[in-house]
């Protein structure tokens, strides 16, 4: 549900937006702006982390400033520049893109040094938001066509809409990726180089022929990419400062350092206590064909001998015309890599599991229902101790009501698609239901 002020807030948003450009012209602080439609978040979050890290000549800390990830990016672009002050360092802009324009806008403000684009997915191109993934490619390609030849763009080359972008900017290009002939900084896919557990995930990439061992508590191949985006961006960052691409030892040591103590952001794959003594792998704030499909591979990587592996799956939101077919793709991912037991939520979820079972997936195995509470007492009756159950949907599906549920909230709220952002726990329509409220009023 998008935010409309009224015409007072409108004139002070856009009051806002006229000080936080004119302001943020005069800060010397190095901008750098990060887009994609999977990954960004986290790498906005690794890369304040490794940043803070840093320090100057003077041996102090930088001073870095960074979107919250909690508001809404039109008006947390600018609520970011008039944070920053003559000592800031960095300033790192999470570009978050739904709507036709609103990467012009985000650029009316911020003028990067270092462009990061994670991946491009179908997300928001629904009619209600970009209209289709041509639409959601042309719109975040406008951060490296803004780039100028002094600048940096730091692509995914595994991303073919990503690598595309290429080709509309003038800045220096670092490619990070799994192709060791094409990128600057690479990984390679094979068991050798990657493990993965509970515990978080270990792997190894390279910065040309230069080995990097990396240990890190986040859970999933997919961060290897948001790690290496981060990594490029150091190098970048070294170039403008010291005008070499190549990192110290001492550098590369503290980017470890830093990548092995950050904690996963919760909701995008951290690990939790669930109900019944069993551990949720809590991965319901966003979901999308990629996430999706990389979630399914990681759980069933993981080797766990103490339980079974339950998968319980809301619908991915704002695809559009490609709803149908990428969700019918999520059920091949399943046969390919089966759990002990599925629950699909909502109609879209039909096409997946009969796609997994049209694949070898056993019809006894899953159930698709139709809403969160009829999902809580499937799984009350399958799940024991020491279960490990993976949750996964978009944001606006709010999976959280099935957990709640079991750990003796009194859950009323059906809603298979939900308007509010906020956490359930704190909603007025938790135990009435947000159907049943909008009747009585």
């Amino acid at each position: 549900m998008s935010y409309k002020p009224n015409p007072l807030k409108a004139i002070f948003h856009a009051t806002r937006r006229f000080l936080a450009k004119n302001w943020l012209s005069l800060m010397p602080a190095t901008q750098i702006a990060i887009t994609g439609s999977q990954g960004k978040t986290t790498t906005t979050y690794i890369l304040y982390n490794v940043l803070r890290s840093m320090r100057n000549r003077k041996n102090k800390k930088r001073d870095v400033v960074v979107t919250d990830i909690n508001l809404d990016t039109i008006y947390n672009v600018p609520i970011t520049a008039l944070k920053t002050r003559l000592k800031t360092d960095f300033i790192i802009f999470e570009l978050g893109i739904d709507k036709k324009g609103e990467m012009e806008k985000h650029l009316q403000i911020v003028r990067p040094k270092i462009a990061i684009v994670t991946g491009i997915s179908p997300v928001h191109s629904d009619k209600e938001h970009l209209g289709s993934l041509k639409n959601i490619i042309l719109e975040k390609r406008k951060l490296v066509q803004a780039s100028g030849k002094n600048s940096f763009s730091i692509l995914s080359w595994d991303d073919e809409n990503v690598r595309s972008m290429s080709k509309n900017t003038r800045s220096k290009i670092i490619w990070y990726g799994s192709n060791k002939n094409k990128c600057d900084v690479f990984y390679l896919k094979n068991t050798k180089w990657y493990e993965v557990s509970l515990e978080g995930t270990k792997f190894t990439f390279f910065d040309n022929k230069k080995r990097i061992d990396v240990e890190t508590k986040f859970i999933g191949s997919h961060y290897i990419y948001n790690i290496m985006a981060v990594y490029s961006a150091l190098k970048s960052i070294n170039f403008i400062l010291n005008k070499t691409l190549r990192l110290t030892k001492s550098d590369i040591e503290m980017f470890k350092k830093v990548i092995s103590s950050i904690q996963p952001l919760h909701g995008r794959m951290s690990l939790e206590k669930g109900p019944r003594n069993t551990f949720v792998l809590n991965d319901s704030l966003r979901a999308n064909p990629v996430s999706t499909r990389v979630g399914i591979k990681t759980l069933y990587d993981i080797v766990y001998t103490k339980g079974k592996k339950i998968i319980i799956m809301g619908e991915m939101g704002e695809l559009g015309k490609l709803s149908i077919s990428k969700h019918k793709e999520i059920g091949k991912v399943i046969s390919k890599y089966p759990p002990d037991y599925f629950i699909g939520i909502g109609p879209l979820l039909k096409h997946t599991y009969s796609e997994a079972i049209k694949n070898g997936f056993s019809k006894e195995k899953g159930v698709v229902v139709k809403n969160v509470l009829e999902a809580s007492n499937v799984l009350e009756k399958k799940l024991h101790e020491n279960d490990l159950v993976y949750i996964k949907g978009s944001l606006l599906r709010h999976m959280e009501r099935v957990l709640l549920k079991l750990e003796g909230v009194d859950v009323k709220c059906d809603a298979i698609v939900c308007p509010y952002y906020n956490s359930c726990i704190k909603c007025k329509y938790l135990k009435v239901g947000f159907k049943n409220a909008k009747k009585a009023n």
